[in-house]
């Protein structure tokens, strides 16, 4: 996955934390600014940065490359990355074998 992937986040949301937690088990790379937890000067630069991609500024806002995709949308994530729904299951059996100790 040679795509760059950013997600503007806010600590508490759980549409955020699951895109992160999405992510994670598909072992995909990511960076994420949780802008509820920056500094009044970083979180004004930040929501610019945001309103740039996403002008409605809502959460969690992606960026895959040069794809924008706001909201927690699985399959369109999936599809951003260049994985289908049956990838990711694949990715989950793997984990689950090697968190059982096989």
């Amino acid at each position: 996955m040679a795509e760059n992937v950013l997600i503007y986040s806010l600590s508490t949301c759980s549409h955020c934390n699951a895109t992160k937690r999405l992510l994670n088990e598909c072992r995909i790379e990511f960076d994420f600014k949780d802008v509820d937890l920056l500094t009044d000067q970083d979180r004004k630069a930040v929501l610019e940065d945001i309103r740039a991609f996403n002008p409605e500024c809502s959460f969690p806002t992606i960026v895959i490359g040069k794809k924008v995709i706001v909201g927690y949308n699985e399959k369109e994530i999936l599809t951003a990355l260049g994985m289908g729904k049956s990838e990711k299951g694949v990715f989950q059996k793997i984990l689950g074998f090697f968190k059982k100790g096989n």
